[in-house]
């Protein structure tokens, strides 16, 4: 199971969003999609924590939150 996060603002670093998303509780995995051909993001990312349990409370938590101006999508993908 793994969090889907969308609407990102392109400018924000992988490190600056797991170390949001670690307010929550322990990452087992954070990664912010690149575009392979520009190196910028695409504006979306994927995180997991080492506890399952903690899923549900980011989207809780996140989901609608701004996040350097931008109000991300936060849910659980299968």
């Amino acid at each position: 199971m793994k969090i889907q996060i969308t609407n990102i603002d392109r400018k924000l670093t992988e490190a600056e969003l797991k170390v949001v998303f670690e307010k929550i509780g322990a990452l087992k995995e954070c990664s912010l999609v690149m575009d392979a051909q520009t190196g910028t993001s695409k504006g979306f990312a994927f995180v997991v924590y080492e506890n399952p349990a903690l899923h549900q409370k980011a989207v809780d938590d996140f989901n609608g939150r701004e996040l350097n101006g931008r109000p991300i999508k936060v849910k659980i993908k299968d």
